[in-house]
């Protein structure tokens, strides 16, 4: 299953404190590793902010979890998402069977 993961980090403090906790956050960034679980497609940081995206497919939600406990400094959104024919595709059999079912106007009828 593919997840859009989207973070940002976290207010707290002074300048001083971020400062302090972006090398803390690189310290933690340099020695860790992507799960082996995890095939990551994306992996984004917004331009100017303090956060970004990763686009990332697998099975294992706890690997997910413990990646985002990793990081106390950001907030993460995880989102399931689906490839856009395959959205479109399920979307077109659910309305071909909503158009199956009689309306309650027909049934008036």
């Amino acid at each position: 299953m593919k997840f859009m993961i989207t973070w940002h980090e976290r207010s707290m403090g002074s300048a001083a404190d971020y400062e302090g906790l972006q090398k803390r956050i690189m310290a933690v960034f340099k020695g860790w590793k992507i799960p082996e679980s995890v095939k990551v497609h994306h992996f984004l940081v917004r331009a100017g902010d303090w956060g970004g995206f990763m686009l990332v497919e697998t099975d294992d939600v706890a690997a997910m979890h413990k990646m985002s406990s990793t990081y106390p400094a950001f907030e993460f959104r995880v989102d399931p998402v689906l490839d856009i024919q395959d959205a479109v595709a399920a979307q077109l059999d659910a309305m071909g069977w909503l158009d199956s079912i009689p309306s309650l106007q027909s049934r008036a009828a």
